[in-house]
């Protein structure tokens, strides 16, 4: 199936840290010939940014303005403000930031708008991230929340973050007051431990 076969979807891919999201939205795009948005990676740009300005990433108002003022590009690079960070947000520091960070309805309501202008320049996607079935794109061709077993997810991201860090991500993500980390109530939900990629993607290729 290719996204010139009928109406380009509009894919939105949730779930929490080690789920599979980047690899499985990666392949999906490339499986259809759409673009992928990293959700996260632009909240990772902004902690980052804080972080090396010095500005405690708790500071709410401090932080906004850093998003508001950004010039964020993802994709194969990330960049902000010109500087290439795609493996600078991936740190431990900014793993350990970024959910206080996303935490900010400030910086949510910024991002989403920059989310959506995304989207309406392009026809189709896939984007990835926390609250994009529910807040960003409710009205998604297809919504899919992937998860994993707490073992899986913790291997995953063993090499950049602790267990500890994955379980508190998690908690956080899913109790803050904006755009929390949740199912959409129409979205497929899709257990990746122990499956291959390409099994996965036959998966959501099939409720297309």
């Amino acid at each position: 199936m290719t996204a010139a076969s009928g109406a380009a979807p509009l894919i939105a891919i949730d779930g929490p840290a080690g789920a599979g999201k980047s690899t499985v939205s990666r392949a999906v795009a490339e499986r259809l010939g759409l673009d992928r948005l990293d959700t996260g990676a632009m909240y990772r740009s902004v902690a980052w940014q804080a972080l090396q300005r010095g500005v405690d990433p708790a500071d709410a108002d401090a932080v906004a303005e850093i998003a508001r003022t950004a010039t964020i590009e993802v994709g194969a690079v990330v960049t902000m403000n010109g500087v290439d960070v795609t493996a600078a947000i991936r740190s431990p520091e900014v793993s350990r930031a970024v959910s206080v960070v996303a935490a900010n309805p400030q910086v949510r309501a910024e991002l989403v708008k920059r989310q959506r202008r995304w989207a309406r320049g392009r026809v189709g996607g896939v984007v990835e991230g926390r609250d994009i079935g529910t807040v960003v794109f409710p009205g998604a061709t297809l919504k899919i929340y992937l998860t994993a077993s707490a073992e899986e997810r913790t291997r995953r991201r063993g090499r950049d973050e602790s267990a500890d860090g994955v379980a508190l991500r998690d908690r956080i993500d899913s109790t803050r007051a904006t755009s929390p980390l949740t199912r959409a109530a129409d979205a497929h939900v899709l257990d990746t431990t122990g499956r291959s990629v390409d099994d996965v993607v036959e998966e959501v290729l099939s409720w297309l």
